[in-house]
């Protein structure tokens, strides 16, 4: 283990600082500077190596946390990114993007602040691409089997790379320009820098896995044409079905999803458009919802030179600690300051959307908000409490449906399920043999480490079905949920 009386040496959480806001706010570049190794080697001398480690259980991944922490602590930066490398294909990714529930699962815990095992996680990747540690991993043979994955995103990339390093001959289909899915066109440059992606992209081709950007699945190349090509279909399309607010004054100009803007602030911030079609600059903008979503949606509007921004949230505001209903190993909802609420934070909660006013020519003017109480199990208005917010524009982060109901769902004659993603049974199969589903296309709406998690497991649910055995590792069940109360 790491130091054995770590936890009681150093007792304080130190976390990776964030640039200044004044200069970050600047640019795109990423709000987190380089990690220290002498700090994160104290951090991960707290790891108390548990005969019951429950940050494994907080993360479906499986990650050996108490190894690569000792690993850390001890300086071995070759070993400690073989075994982070057992477990997760992409902590470039995790280590940038996960809310870290493995943080909120682990024992230290309990009556100590955490250890800092996200941090810790990416400082290893970055440390591995920095010396050459990170390199393509080519199948020993080839099984002559083929297999089509539909979607770019972590859990369809995960998957190829399993199914690749398995042997397999494997296609990645993107309907936009590049691959990456929703790394590439949702995650804003300033949490996590392209080049991240991309960087992982190229060790995958010279593994083996062919990319397919600008192919739209279901129209130019149909359902039936995946099935006679390939050997088994891997759907990864997501859950991009957005939840819309169809309320008075919704036909107004200047009301967006999330998902319409993000992938013209990350064109922006790459220099791939100067002035994009949706931007804020010197515009009052609401957002409607509280999540991550929101979040990126609120840093890109300031970058992007927004007047004012303001974020509403129908649920009340969280505790500062965690509630007693929710309590260790859970992870609670907690009030958190986002790097992009650091810059600023203007959020209403316990608010509800009762209509867009516009100004008679089209345009969006203002939203009209209403004050709101949670009775007898639903959100009942306060009588009294309207109020209208002026505003230009209006960015909806609601969240998400399921998987947008297209062609190639109707193709394939894959069944839904009550929730409206996409039917599997215990080994990520559909009710059609041979096409599988990973990540939120089959889960519903979920976290990136769920969606690896995914892809790994459906990956070794294709490997058996082609071959009869596999030995890729599968760390959870379609079924499987996280820690909750």
């Amino acid at each position: 283990m790491a130091d054995p009386r770590g936890f009681l040496k150093v007792t304080d959480r130190e976390t990776a600082k964030r640039r200044p806001v004044p200069v970050r706010i600047l640019d795109w570049k990423e709000v987190y500077e380089r990690r220290e190794s002498g700090v994160l080697q104290q951090q991960a001398s707290r790891c108390m190596d548990c005969g019951i480690p429950f940050c494994h259980q907080g993360c479906p991944l499986g990650n050996l946390i108490p190894e690569w922490n000792d690993l850390t602590w001890r300086a071995d930066n070759k070993q400690a990114i073989e075994r982070l490398h057992k477990t997760n294909n992409f902590p470039e990714f995790t280590g940038r993007l996960c809310p870290a529930p493995c943080e909120s699962a682990c024992v230290l815990g309990i009556n100590q602040p955490a250890v800092t095992i996200k941090e810790i996680e990416v400082s290893i990747i970055d440390d591995a691409f920095d010396n050459g540690f990170v390199q393509p991993h080519q199948p020993e043979r080839l099984t002559g089997k083929t297999v089509a994955v539909v979607g770019s995103g972590p859990a369809g990339l995960a998957a190829a790379q399993q199914l690749t390093r398995a042997g397999h001959t494997v296609a990645v289909y993107e309907r936009a320009e590049k691959i990456g899915g929703l790394l590439r066109y949702g995650i804003p440059e300033f949490k996590m820098e392209k080049h991240i992606l991309d960087r992982r992209l190229e060790q995958m081709e010279k593994e083996g896995t062919r990319f397919r950007p600008g192919v739209d699945v279901g129209t130019e190349l149909t359902g039936s044409d995946l099935r006679k090509k390939y050997d088994a279909v891997v759907l990864a399309v997501g859950s991009t079905q957005w939840r819309d607010l169809p309320i008075k004054g919704r036909e107004n100009k200047g009301i967006y999803q999330a998902m319409e803007f993000l992938p013209w602030g990350n064109n922006q911030a790459l220099g791939e458009v100067e002035t994009p079609p949706i931007n804020v600059a010197g515009k009052h903008v609401v957002i409607l919802g509280g999540g991550d979503t929101g979040a990126d949606c609120l840093g890109t509007s300031i970058r992007q030179g927004a007047a004012s921004v303001t974020q509403l949230e129908i649920m009340p505001r969280p505790s500062d600690e965690r509630p007693s209903t929710q309590p260790w190993p859970t992870y609670p909802m907690i009030y958190r300051v986002s790097s992009a609420h650091e810059e600023k934070d203007n959020r209403l909660f316990s608010v509800s959307t009762e209509e867009f006013l516009g100004d008679g020519n089209g345009n969006l003017r203002a939203i009209k908000i209403v004050e709101t109480q949670f009775v007898n199990g639903k959100f009942e208005p306060v009588a009294g409490s309207e109020k209208e917010i002026p505003c230009d524009f209006v960015f909806m982060a609601m969240g998400f449906t399921g998987p947008e109901k297209s062609s190639l769902i109707t193709q394939l004659e894959v069944q839904l399920d009550d929730r409206g993603n996409i039917k599997r049974d215990e080994n990520f199969q559909t009710s059609e043999e041979g096409i599988f589903v990973a990540g939120d296309a089959g889960r519903g709406q979920s976290l990136i480490v769920w969606a690896i998690a995914e892809g790994r497991s459906a990956a070794a649910a294709v490997d058996r079905y082609l071959t009869g055995r596999t030995q890729l590792p599968a760390p959870i069940e379609p079924t499987a949920r996280p820690l909750m109360v």
